[in-house]
């Protein structure tokens, strides 16, 4: 494919796009096991802190252990699907390489699974220095390094997906400047509407997750060595910050992976382009690194930590959410307004996850604000604000995009979804409502987070938010018996293009 006809898309054989269709498939059905799985686990937690579910300190925080890594794991594997499946339209991805990542995360995944239910590893995701090797006994040094482990290996094969990125964006584009649209953006080519949002976005993915996960493999390899040479010892304020930047950007590009189901999506649910602009190009360049920015604003609380850096990422958390998320809502919001659109299923999850990403992000500002923070951040408004996004942005995101396969290239716009689709929305969105809600109402109150035994005033706010994570998982568990029964055998959707 030459760069003079970048916007056009790439033609595979018949034997190509079916391997390709079975890829994306077994990616998103093991993300609706594992994401039922993991809010069980959740639903455990919540339930155990409103003195629901009688289990001990340790399992408690095995629990929370296994529930975050695997939620950020998952979410993050599951959005880079929605991307690899679209952006292989534009340029020359390898199945291969998505097969051999996807193998090595399982691998990653059953070696953390073992540390934690075989190891008893408790230390949460976040594996802070030097936690993972002071245990006073409630794991093992082997159990610990496990954990660190299979995180390593799962990062490896990220980065071998992100290298394919790489080569391919390169050799269709010619660079990742290019790729951006920073050339439209700068005057020096004209601007072309048609210039895909998809790979706007896949080449910002790339360069942010590259950066993060190497980033988060430098310190995971400081810790190995640290628990058995112990008098390696490394800075705690660095581990810490390589540690947030990791997890900050891991868990923002699930965002910014899954957010082309709405450029792909709703053109052709409205019969509209999404066309690219100056305005787009910019903010996804100024989103590349903004995203990488503002981590410190978990260690305000770290009074070693740099005046500037504390100030930087005060200013930049303000607007970090707006660029992107203010052109994919207000072209979203275009495409649809007055369109006639049917709204199936997958229409109103893409929707959904506007108003989860935006709704979501205001927690996280008023969290950023370190007058605020000094008060909110150790409390439950944290979890609040990231279940938020993550529950009502990045999931239905993932799950639109899911239903699009499952129903086919109009996604069932003639039809009524089936009721099990219906019961399933709208059972999901009030749990989630409702689940986020007792998050964020517990931390405007002082509840803090991460203890496994909560007094008694504080119990009401875990009964409510249990509720909801119960009406969450009725609505996943609809949603994952309609796709286990329906998506294997779902047809290509036979994409046309948006414009």
């Amino acid at each position: 494919m030459s760069t003079t006809t970048v916007s056009n898309k790439i033609s595979y054989s018949e034997a190509e796009n079916q391997g390709a269709l079975v890829a994306v498939k077994a990616h998103l059905i093991a993300a609706f096991l594992v994401f039922l799985l993991m809010m069980l686990a959740g639903a455990t937690l919540r339930a155990a802190q409103g003195n629901m579910a009688p289990i001990g300190a340790d399992v408690f925080y095995q629990f929370m252990t296994v529930h975050g890594a695997g939620m950020i794991g998952i979410a993050a594997i599951a959005g880079m699907a929605v991307l690899w499946y679209f952006l292989r339209q534009y340029v020359p991805l390898s199945t291969k390489i998505f097969w051999i990542n996807f193998g090595i995360f399982l691998t990653g995944v059953v070696i953390i699974l073992g540390s934690v239910f075989l190891g008893k590893y408790g230390g949460a995701w976040t594996f802070l220095y030097p936690l993972p090797g002071i245990s006073m006994g409630a794991w093992s040094t082997g159990a610990a390094a496990a954990f660190l482990l299979g995180l390593l290996i799962i990062g490896t094969g990220f980065l071998i997906l992100l290298l394919d990125f790489g080569r391919a964006i390169l050799s269709s584009y010619g660079s990742f400047g290019r790729a951006l649209g920073l050339p439209q953006l700068f005057g020096k080519e004209p601007l072309n509407p048609y210039h895909p949002a998809t790979v706007v976005a896949g080449t910002m993915v790339l360069i942010v997750d590259f950066i993060g996960i190497a980033a988060g493999a430098v310190v995971l390899v400081m810790m190995l060595v640290n628990l058995y040479n112990p008098e390696f010892k490394p800075d705690p304020l660095l581990v810490k910050n390589l540690i947030y930047f990791f997890g900050h950007v891991i868990i923002n590009v699930a965002i910014y992976s899954a957010v082309v189901a709405i450029y792909e999506l709703l053109p052709r649910y409205t019969g509209r382009p999404y066309k690219t602009s100056k305005v787009f190009y910019a903010a996804w360049f100024a989103i590349v690194f903004m995203v990488m920015s503002v981590y410190p604003h978990h260690l305000y609380m770290d009074f070693p930590m740099p005046k500037w850096a504390m100030i930087g990422a005060q200013i930049l958390s303000y607007g970090s959410g707006l660029p992107v998320m203010v052109v994919t809502g207000y072209g979203a919001l275009m495409l649809v307004y007055r369109s006639g659109i049917r709204w199936n299923t997958s229409a109103k999850l893409l929707m959904l996850s506007i108003f989860g990403w935006a709704a979501g992000g205001i927690p996280a500002v008023v969290d950023s604000m370190v007058s605020f923070n000094r008060v909110l951040h150790n409390t439950m408004w944290v979890p609040g604000h990231f279940h938020f996004y993550l529950l009502l942005g990045v999931l239905p995101m993932i799950f639109g995009f899911t239903f699009y396969l499952l129903n086919g290239a109009n996604g069932a716009q003639e039809e009524k979804p089936p009721l099990t689709e219906r019961l399933g929305f709208y059972s999901f969105v009030g749990g989630a409502l409702l689940f986020v809600g007792g998050f964020l109402a517990s931390g405007a109150s002082g509840i803090p987070r991460r203890w496994a035994v909560h007094l008694e005033e504080w119990v009401p706010y875990a009964q409510w938010s249990t509720l909801g994570a119960v009406l969450v998982i009725v609505g996943v568990l609809l949603f994952t018996l309609r796709v286990l029964t329906v998506l294997p055998k779902a047809p290509d959707p036979a994409l046309a293009p948006a414009h």
